[in-house]
């Protein structure tokens, strides 16, 4: 019994030990998971504030080679992930590592409980050897009382004793037997407790043994998971990286054309500021010569009339000049799309590659492809066609404004809703937003021009 009870004390002993650095292996793991947790959530917070100002990097593109936009887009895109990508790697490592330790501990653990099992095994063992020797030793007693070897009766000692002494001796003996007795039932009452006892342990250390199997079962299944989810990491982390240095190259190939580019948009845009002038003046000098036909023909009719006058006809004078105009509006225009959400202001600008300042002469407006495009006032159509870096461009001038001349254009349509020469009123669909000319995504460049030069959109809205 004396070694039974030591090795119980030792699995009891390792079983704690092993309970102990579960927890403070529990416990680091725990940390480690929240640091990795923590640093992962930073990184998809910081994905989504680069990937949120997507449009504004559209915008900072806008006009530049194609290809070199696309593939900065592409490469920001990129360079979002990545570090998100590197995070979910480094948590699937961790879980490859916290399923490989808690692999250990189960197979500790299962081991121990096992040893468990043989030593109680083999206590149940000689437990019933202890209970089969009280019961033999009591089926003994029995048989000896049966053939008259028992206990003596007080009064049989008593008088049948010769002397004092006898008395005395036989006594003692039938004393003696009856104590001997009650030690072998109380022996026997206590094995078989300490059996019973035994059975319950050995049935709970077979419940946990199950229970242990089950878990490195399902932690098999686990590791198998987090194994796979670490290489598909693994992979994507390391496409990213050959994408991004991908990219790097296309960018670096891409500056020369881009400049180039951006040199023959600017040159567009002054043959246009050019163009528009050129059609300021020509209408200038039609509403001039108009003018000066109208005056004539007040001058003549007033002529006119002043010799009626005198030759007595009746005539007074009422008459409306022909090719007098309406007098101009100075009313300001409306916004050209439905829900105006300006993605981009006028003003200078800095290529975020090309590291160069550049006029953005109009304002952006968010319409995803198709957005129906409308006049901001009423106007005859200069143009509807495609216009270099603007790409499909719709150009209606509105006339003299506040005394100046106006006009708008709205650009990167998809389509044209009308032709050059169309007479629009405020709000007719122009066009459909698009991608076309040298935008990055689909969305309104809206330019105002005032006089021939263009102007802050915003301060006409």
């Amino acid at each position: 019994m004396t070694t039974t009870h030591r090795t119980t004390r030792r699995s009891r002993a390792l079983s704690a030990l092993l309970a102990t650095a579960m927890l403070v292996v529990g416990t680091v793991t725990a940390a480690s998971a929240d640091d990795i947790d923590d640093r992962r959530a930073a990184a998809e917070r910081r994905q989504e504030e680069i990937l949120g100002n997507r449009e504004k990097l559209q915008a900072e593109l806008e006009g530049t080679d194609a290809e070199l936009q696309q593939a900065v887009l592409d490469l920001q895109e990129i360079e979002a992930r990545l570090p998100v990508a590197q995070a979910e790697l480094e948590a699937a490592q961790a879980e490859v590592e916290r399923t490989q330790r808690e692999a250990d501990l189960l197979a500790q653990r299962l081991e121990d409980a096992l040893g468990q099992e043989a030593a109680i095994s083999a206590e149940i063992q000689q437990g019933a050897t202890d209970v089969a020797d009280a019961r033999a030793s009591i089926a003994e007693m029995a048989r000896s009382a049966y053939r008259g070897q028992g206990d003596v009766s007080s009064l049989g000692i008593i008088t049948g004793a010769q002397s004092t002494e006898q008395f005395v001796e036989e006594y003692a003996v039938s004393s003696t037997a009856a104590r001997s007795q009650s030690r072998t039932l109380q022996e026997l009452q206590e094995a078989e407790a300490v059996a019973r006892n035994r059975e319950a342990r050995l049935e709970a250390v077979r419940e946990t043994i199950a229970d242990l199997k089950a878990q490195a079962d399902q932690n098999v299944v686990e590791a198998e998971a987090a194994r796979k989810a670490a290489a598909d990491r693994k992979a994507e982390v390391e496409q990213l990286v050959a994408e991004q240095q991908a990219k790097k190259a296309t960018i670096e190939d891409r500056k020369e054309e881009a400049l180039a580019q951006v040199e023959q948009n600017e040159q567009d845009q002054a043959a246009l500021r050019s163009e528009l002038k050129g059609i300021i003046a020509e209408q200038a000098e039609r509403d001039r010569k108009a003018a000066e036909a109208a005056a004539a023909a007040e001058r003549r009719r007033q002529q006119e009339a002043k010799e009626n006058q005198g030759s007595g006809g009746g005539g007074g004078g009422g008459g409306g000049g022909g090719g007098s105009s309406a007098p101009p509006s100075s009313a300001g225009l409306s916004y050209p799309t439905a829900v105006p959400y300006v993605t981009s202001g006028y003003g200078m600008r800095l290529h975020p590659t090309l590291g160069i300042w550049r006029l953005h002469a109009g304002t952006d407006f968010r319409a995803y492809c198709g957005t129906p495009i409308m006049a901001s006032a009423s106007g005859t159509v200069l143009f509807a066609r495609s216009y270099g870096g603007l790409g499909n461009q719709v150009l209606v001038n509105h006339g003299i404004m506040g005394g100046r001349s106006v006009m708008t254009s709205y650009n990167h349509l998809s389509r044209f809703a009308v032709s050059s020469g169309q007479h629009v009123e405020k709000g007719t669909i122009v066009g459909y937003s698009g991608n076309t000319g040298t935008s990055s995504a689909c969305h309104l460049h809206f330019e105002v021009y005032v006089d021939g030069a263009t102007v802050d959109p915003m301060t006409r809205l």
